[in-house]
């Protein structure tokens, strides 16, 4: 779904206007920008990027209709529509492999006497 399909559906759960919930809806789907396939969803379709949101957005929002909601419940909502069930950050990297490049560069260790 795109962000606005499910603005849409944050408007008939919640009530307000599309323009309510569709920063928070573009937000999770920002990631499509630089990676165009599923694997985008690692960013924010995960419990954790459930509470990142949150950590931008506020706790709450108030829509149009002057109704306070939850904005872990519009994520919530968003990646349940998206993928049927809200996976953990980990399950999402269990599925990647881990290369030499993701340990940083490899560093020659120096021995540093404390004692002269």
């Amino acid at each position: 779904m795109k962000p606005f399909r499910h603005s849409r559906s944050s408007v008939k759960e919640w009530g307000g206007r599309i323009e309510d919930y569709l920063p928070l809806h573009e937000k999770m789907d920002c990631s499509k920008i630089s990676h165009a396939t599923m694997k985008h969803r690692v960013i924010f379709h995960s419990a954790f990027g459930i509470y990142l949101l949150a950590d931008i957005f506020g706790n709450t929002i108030v829509n149009a209709d002057n109704i306070e909601v939850s904005v872990r419940d519009i994520a919530e909502r968003h990646v349940l529509e998206d993928l049927g069930t809200i996976p953990s950050l980990d399950k999402w990297l269990s599925e990647m492999p881990i290369k030499e490049w993701m340990g940083g560069p490899i560093r020659k260790i120096r021995n540093v006497s404390l004692i002269d």
